[in-house]
């Protein structure tokens, strides 16, 4: 099973961006897209179909922003739109596919980066997330989250980590829930296969439009696993080459 994660800062704009053609070069079995910005409606879905994928949606009640979908070679069992708590589900940040004994949820963090308020929702929705997590793999152990988390976890995923140790994304409570998060036994499954690799970033801000070429970047999407995937974790890698975004794709392939 090979998965990407890619936030594309509206699907409609990567489409113009050659989204498809990336599509169809079979980059991944299942893309698990964040910020779409769009309705199911709003897209010709028969470009995806083309291109060889059933999609499944989880849009924002508000137009224009936020979203989740997934688009899958592989049908699903089961699909549930939505993490049932309410403001979450109505910004559209949370969808959930089963796959046999996999469970993928695909979710889209928020960013606390517009003030405090966000910030403070922010803080709320990863708390309510890990208790939703907590509570499914009760059911479902074997769990693949993949999604814009929106942290940066260490300083060795932040470009600049003295000059960002103020900034959302970076903020020491954040991290910290990173670290609670993991201890309860989810894998960072790209640092579980390269804990050393510096530079290895997934965002770079569109304010100054150097800075993707100088890499001057943050490691802020994820595939994590539940332990109990650990030994199934083949490949992780990042694909900064990949540009219909800000983010670029991160990948994962699972045996079994």
């Amino acid at each position: 099973m090979r998965i990407i994660s890619y936030n594309l800062n509206g699907i409609r704009a990567a489409i113009n961006k050659g989204f498809i053609d990336w599509l169809n070069s079979d980059p991944a079995d299942i893309i698990c897209i964040q910020e779409t910005k769009a309705m199911k409606e709003n897209v010709d879905i028969t470009i995806l179909e083309q291109a060889g994928f059933d999609s499944y949606w989880f849009s924002a009640d508000k137009k224009g922003y936020s979203g989740v979908a997934v688009l899958t070679k592989i049908k699903p069992d089961k699909v549930f739109f939505g993490n049932g708590i309410m403001q979450s589900d109505a910004e559209g940040r949370v969808l959930r596919l089963d796959f046999g004994n996999i469970t993928l949820v695909n979710a889209y963090f928020p960013s606390g980066t517009s003030g405090e308020l966000r910030q403070t929702y922010k803080y709320q929705w990863l708390n309510e997330f890990m208790e939703y997590l907590e509570t499914l793999r009760k059911e479902r152990p074997n769990l693949v989250i993949t999604g814009d988390y929106n942290i940066a976890h260490r300083e060795i995923d932040i470009h600049d980590p003295v000059g960002n140790k103020k900034s959302s994304g970076f903020l020491p409570e954040e991290r910290a829930w990173m670290d609670k998060f993991l201890s309860l036994g989810y894998i960072d499954s790209f640092r579980h296969l390269h804990p050393n690799s510096p530079a290895r970033y997934s965002w770079w801000s569109q304010r100054f439009p150097t800075v993707r070429l100088q890499n001057k970047g943050w490691r802020i999407d994820y595939i994590c696993v539940t332990q109990s995937l650990a030994d199934a974790i083949v490949s992780a890698e990042i694909y900064p080459n990949v540009k219909h975004s800000d983010h670029c794709p991160v990948f994962i392939e699972l045996n079994g």
